[in-house]
């Protein structure tokens, strides 16, 4: 296993974090007023059949989830992490854009996530769930969550459900984002 890469990695994200607030890897002033316009507010991410379906549309995803495939898309094909092909699904207002496409920007680094940010990884059984852009980042860099809270058989069709935590919130049960995930995925 290479550390190096994997430390040198988290290590960016942090000054990204640590720098960043609304800023965005260009540091630009357009990019910020722009990411008020955007709907960088929530990202889903689904791992099916060695690729990575990236989503900023909670309808489209849903719609993803109920029948495994998307209409629109932009496919990114062996860019993953680990080589996986990226697929964007995308609603149908934003399959003629050539940017300005939320779910592209934040992947790429261009759009920081808004404060509320909520987001969703499915992998192998899991729903990660996020508070933050940079804290799901490093978890699909890294391939795991390193402070988290889980509930075991707690998604909407019995999957483990693990919420990340950080080094302010980790020793505190996540329940505003429990609630969150509950609302979200309509669980009683």
């Amino acid at each position: 296993m290479k550390l190096i890469p994997i430390a040198t990695s988290l290590m960016a994200l942090t000054l990204l974090t640590a720098c960043g607030g609304q800023m965005t890897k260009s540091g630009s002033a357009d990019k910020m007023a722009d990411a008020s316009a955007m709907n960088n507010n929530d990202l889903y991410e689904v791992h099916h059949e060695g690729r990575i379906y990236i989503f900023d549309d909670r309808d489209v995803y849903e719609d993803f989830l109920a029948v495994g495939e998307t209409s629109f898309r932009k496919v990114r094909i062996g860019e993953g992490p680990k080589g996986e092909t990226i697929v964007f699904g995308l609603t149908n207002e934003d399959k003629k854009k050539t940017s300005g496409i939320a779910s592209i920007e934040m992947y790429d680094g261009d759009l920081a996530g808004a404060k509320d940010f909520y987001g969703e990884m499915r992998v192998e059984g899991r729903i990660f769930v996020f508070g933050s852009l940079e804290e799901m980042n490093t978890a699909r860099i890294v391939g795991e969550v390193p402070l988290r809270y889980t509930e075991i058989g707690a998604g909407p069709k019995g999957e483990t459900v693990v919420y990340a935590l950080n080094s302010s919130n980790k020793k505190v049960r996540p329940d505003a984002m429990i609630a969150k995930f509950h609302k979200m995925n309509d669980i009683k």
